[in-house]
């Protein structure tokens, strides 16, 4: 790794945490090895005895939220098996925001306001990616998933999903077509690609936003679901994925159900930090911003 680039990291890093801390959030940390995970059908824990290291900090971050957290970030490793290549790794750093009262609109305002903020701590006066100026202004450009369909892919979304096949036209179709000159929210999901997701009143879509800068996906957000039923029903659906998948099945995360009961409305946001720093240093590899990789340890 070039020296230079862990530099820029630790101030990137930096950066964050006074971003969130100058908005009125609380910096927490969460247990990393867990008794029960989120059933989610493609994402694979490491175990460790009996216990499981986080795929992400989601579900407890939620439980700080019906203690009545307003609030809260929480900035470190998270572990998921199987995940490995040009912007993978098994193990990575993930930054994760909650606000109760708010919805997937103000993660959008949060990441526009972040990424000034972040420029103007660098010193940078321009952001360039892989020989790519990109004009970080706000408003970001925002797409409907079904709009993106619409002009991207040449087709409607249409009512019935074939998760399969969606997921690979949006990794092969439409990301690949999403502007590299401006940042990209990407929003408004088919109901089944996000379990975790409120649904909108208007619509069968759900409250679900990802934000894609310079090619990267970057950061995935929700109105969160704060029904304990139909999260359970949801939940349901996904061990039964799972199941079909032959992957493991993890306990039925019985005491995050129980949170649900007393959470607040509330948005949620996860940002991959190793390809904000790709983004930062233009490094065309996560290979290129951490100080080792996973063949090397």
């Amino acid at each position: 790794m070039d020296p230079s680039r862990l530099i820029l990291r630790a101030r990137i890093i930096r950066s964050l945490r006074r971003f969130f801390e100058e908005e009125g959030f609380i910096e927490v940390s969460t247990p990393l090895l867990v008794s029960t995970l989120a059933p989610e059908p493609h994402i694979e824990a490491f175990s460790v005895e009996d216990r499981f290291l986080i795929t992400s900090p989601e579900l407890n971050l939620k439980r700080l939220l019906a203690e009545g957290f307003t609030r809260i970030f929480q900035l470190g490793p998270v572990f998921r098996r199987g995940e490995r290549g040009r912007y993978h790794l098994p193990e990575f750093t993930l930054l994760e925001w909650y606000r109760a009262e708010a919805t997937y609109e103000d993660l959008m305002d949060d990441c526009e306001r972040l990424f000034s903020f972040i420029l103007k701590e660098l010193g940078l006066s321009k952001l360039i990616y892989q020989g790519q100026e990109i004009d970080i202004s706000r408003p970001f450009l925002r797409l409907t998933v079904a709009e993106a369909f619409e002009s991207l892919a040449g087709r409607p979304l249409g009512s019935s999903i074939d998760l399969e096949r969606f997921y690979q036209d949006l990794a092969e179709v439409i990301e690949p077509a999403l502007p590299r000159h401006r940042p990209v929210f990407l929003y408004d999901y088919p109901a089944p690609a996000a379990a975790l997701a409120r649904l909108k009143s208007t619509e069968p879509v759900a409250e679900r936003v990802e934000l894609y800068v310079g090619g990267l996906e970057l950061a995935n957000g929700f109105s969160e679901l704060t029904d304990p039923e139909e999260q359970a029903r949801r939940f349901r659906e996904d061990l039964k994925k799972r199941q079909a998948l032959g992957a493991k099945i993890y306990p039925w995360p019985e005491t995050f159900l129980k949170a649900l009961e007393t959470m607040p409305p509330a948005a949620g946001m996860a940002l991959g930090v190793d390809r904000l720093v790709m983004l930062f240093t233009d490094a065309s590899s996560i290979d290129e911003v951490v100080p080792f990789i996973p063949e090397e340890t």
